[in-house]
């Protein structure tokens, strides 16, 4: 008898438990990411943030941490600061454990320095360096547009005209769900599309040519 009453209370137990570790499991996976870089100490990389490499081996870019008065939440950011480049050098950084299909990603950037190009953008669903999604706003352009990256090669998907004012912070937002992507601007939505080259995979930040690029209050929700 006492042993039948065991088994019936372990079974209900593990009734109301499971549940229960099912919705721990999936707050989990949905709790926010967030990077300030206000812990980092200045001229280094967060250990997650892996640079890519250019078309010529390098690496792509000189990424690290400065502490500024500049900063869009005092007193770190995340800098870009190699100041040349040719045209289709594409300098980026992934971040590890962030592999996910369906996001809310936002950053805010802000301007210093190009002439050739200026600006940044975010990346989402890198199977690598070289194959991703990416959202950039080029204040020399005035405009923001969303590409996929082939193999290296961008594709234009979208185009956006948009007076980017370069002695101001700006940011950028990204939501996917399965195929749809919507994009905003400074909090205006810029474009709702579908495409399904990339299913899944990394997020990360992007620059490219000459742009100088402070990036700070990089914020990631993975939904799946």
């Amino acid at each position: 008898m006492g042993s039948s009453f065991q088994r019936v209370l372990l079974l209900v137990l593990l009734a109301i438990a499971a549940p229960v570790d099912g919705q721990a499991l999936e707050s989990a996976k949905s709790a926010p990411h967030m990077w300030t870089f206000d812990n980092e100490p200045p001229k280094t990389l967060p250990s997650e943030f892996k640079i890519g490499t250019l078309f010529d081996g390098r690496p792509a870019g000189e990424w690290k941490v400065l502490q500024t008065d500049r900063a869009k939440s005092p007193s770190h950011v995340l800098g870009q600061f190699m100041a040349k480049g040719a045209e289709h050098a594409y300098k980026n950084v992934l971040i590890d454990g962030t592999k996910s299909s369906d996001i809310e990603l936002e950053v805010s950037f802000l301007p210093i320095d190009g002439k050739a190009d200026m600006g940044g953008g975010l990346i989402w669903r890198a199977t690598d360096d070289r194959n991703y999604y990416l959202i950039r706003a080029n204040p020399l352009e005035q405009n923001v547009r969303i590409y996929r990256v082939v193999k290296g090669v961008r594709q234009m998907l979208r185009n956006f005209d948009q007076i980017i004012d370069v002695r101001q912070w700006h940011t950028l937002r990204v939501i996917t769900n399965e195929c749809r992507v919507q994009v905003y601007f400074d909090e205006q939505q810029v474009f709702d599309l579908c495409d399904e080259t990339f299913s899944t995979g990394l997020v990360g930040l992007w620059t490219k040519s000459d742009a100088v690029t402070y990036f700070d209050d990089l914020n990631l929700r993975i939904v799946r």
